[in-house]
């Protein structure tokens, strides 16, 4: 039986527990709230929430926040991906305010910041991610099995698999028959 030597377990040992040793603080310090890079940024605006958060062009997009405030309204701007400004007003549901855009069809695959500019003076920014509907029908790759067949090549592959079997049988039964020279 082979045996592992005592230092080389020890000393892999010693590094596992050095490396947590020293990953443990920074673990720690990343979820401090004093540390969190995102934390102005959080202050002095409010999240706005995009339905549906990933759009083609030509969809509807609605937007609501709780920035505005109980009666509040606001201007939405969607001008990054060339909707313009849309109206919030409030909803049915307490101090909510919701708008709504339609997505251009011009609009190229990205994401894209929308913004709310409430009358309170609070501010709002969401992301909407716009995608385009993948193309329906056969798409011409270069690579074959997306177009439909070409029934040349068809015929053309069937004949050498029947040339290869009738062969294959002709050999298989000479064989058998000890009609070989030898």
């Amino acid at each position: 039986m082979r045996r592992t030597p005592v230092p080389l377990l020890t000393g892999t040992a010693l590094a596992v527990v050095a490396l947590g040793a020293l990953a443990s603080p920074l673990a720690h310090a990343n979820n401090d709230p004093q540390n969190d890079p995102r934390k102005e940024s959080h202050q002095d605006s409010h999240s706005l929430e995009v339905f549906p958060s990933s759009a083609d062009p030509g969809t509807t997009v609605t937007v609501n926040t709780l920035a505005c405030g109980k009666h509040g309204h606001g201007v939405g701007d969607a001008n990054s991906l060339g909707a313009g400004e849309f109206q919030l007003n409030p909803s049915t549901h307490k101090e909510v305010v919701v708008g709504q855009f339609t997505v251009p069809h011009h609009a190229k695959a990205g994401t894209y910041w929308i913004s709310v500019a409430c009358d309170n003076g609070r501010t709002a920014r969401g992301e909407l991610v716009v995608k385009h509907k993948n193309p329906s029908g056969h798409v011409r790759t270069g690579v074959g099995g997306s177009v439909g067949p070409d029934h040349t090549q068809v015929a053309a592959g069937v004949a050498v698999l029947a040339a290869a079997a009738v062969g294959g049988t002709w050999l298989l039964r000479r064989r058998a028959s000890g009609a070989q020279d030898g």
